[in-house]
């Protein structure tokens, strides 16, 4: 059961999961609500002081969760879904926001999140979502993007990643094989997103640094 509560221990059920989740700020019925989706190595733990103090700077509340796979939530169901992010953006994160109570707001997504974020503005028409502010988004593979993951494969098989990992989530390898396993599939290089950037009515702010690969 949903409570708009600050409190790294609550879970609330979508898309068939127990997601942990965090509230910041005034409950949607106050404010208008940014909602946060971290990225392919990420989770609500890793977004430490930011939720607070961008509820703090703007007066907003903001919603922050882990989805299946990662920190304290649900295990993901492996091996996931090659479209696994159309898939988050039309079946899971529309459960989410209702589930939640969202009237009006922004969706701040950061990599996957971003696109997860863009996918459902592009795909669903929902008169809520007011914005974008996506950093880093993926709407195809890159060459640039697959080497990256493939040297963060190396780092977690043979390097420190995996325990630096198992700080933040509660099976790193579930965390880690859904997300690397799915980008380093021979197939992934086909997928491409790109056209739901057609479908975009509303403002983005689309942020990708110069020496992000």
């Amino acid at each position: 059961m949903f409570k708009w509560e600050n409190s790294s221990g609550a879970k609330f059920s979508a898309g068939g999961k127990a997601l942990e989740y965090a509230c910041f700020g005034p409950a949607p019925d106050d404010a208008p609500t940014i909602i946060m989706l971290h990225e392919g190595l990420g989770c609500l733990a890793l977004w430490r002081d930011f939720p607070q103090n961008l509820a703090n700077l703007t007066g907003f509340g903001v919603f922050a969760y882990s989805r299946a796979g990662y920190g304290q939530s649900d295990l993901a169901d492996l091996p996931r879904p090659l479209d696994y992010m159309t898939d988050e953006a039309v079946n899971v994160l529309p459960e989410v926001l209702n589930k939640i109570g969202f009237q009006r707001g922004i969706l701040l997504g950061h990599s996957d999140g971003a696109s997860i974020a863009a996918i459902y503005a592009g795909s669903i028409e929902d008169h809520r979502v007011r914005g974008l502010i996506l950093m880093a988004p993926h709407f195809f593979t890159e060459p640039v993007a697959l080497a990256a993951i493939a040297e963060a494969k190396i780092a977690y098989d043979a390097g420190d990643l995996k325990q630096r990992m198992q700080k933040y989530h509660r099976d790193p390898d579930n965390m880690f094989r859904g997300w690397n396993d799915s980008w380093l599939h021979p197939d992934f290089k086909d997928w491409n997103v790109a056209s739901v950037i057609d479908y975009l009515r509303i403002p983005v702010l689309a942020i990708q640094g110069r020496d992000d690969e």
